[in-house]
């Protein structure tokens, strides 16, 4: 295989449309009250900006974990890293970037999720494929919780 195909990191990209203005889509990532409500089922602590003590936990997956935030463009992206054991390179964390794109006038939202860094490996696919699964799992619930209040993951995993 030549170098320049070589595969050398796994990411994946994720994506859907929610039936709301862009700054309203984007709020219901960075605020920790409105992420507790469908995503972080544990809690979230911190508002999506950088500087902010901010961790995340989850009912399904125990552990409150720290979540940094490396960039925040109100409202049209935000970057943030968490260490992740089978992330490649050398700082051991993995990056997750939320773009928040207004179609239809701002009626309406496409959010894509992309997720980098993980290792080429069978544990790094096998973390990859399942943080695939679980920002699609949140994009679902985000729709469902922004656009009709409802909360999808509530006894979903536990």
């Amino acid at each position: 295989m030549p170098e320049s195909t070589k595969l050398d990191t796994l990411s994946f990209t994720v994506s859907g449309r929610i039936s709301r203005p862009c700054a309203e889509v984007y709020e219901a990532v960075a605020d920790p009250e409105q992420l507790s409500r469908y995503f972080t089922t544990g809690g979230a602590r911190g508002r999506l900006e950088p500087g902010a003590d901010v961790s995340w936990d989850f009912a399904d997956f125990p552990g409150r974990f720290p979540v940094t935030v490396v960039e925040a463009e109100v409202p049209r992206r935000i970057v943030i890293e968490w260490e992740g054991e089978e992330s490649a390179g050398t700082s051991g964390m993995t990056r997750t970037a939320f773009e928040f794109e207004p179609i239809d006038d701002d009626t309406r939202t496409l959010v894509t999720i992309t997720e980098a860094a993980w290792l080429p490996t069978a544990a790094g696919a096998k973390s990859a494929f399942g943080n695939a699964e679980g920002w699609t799992g949140m994009l679902a619930a985000m729709k469902a919780w922004v656009e009709h209040g409802i909360n999808l993951r509530e006894g979903f995993y536990k």
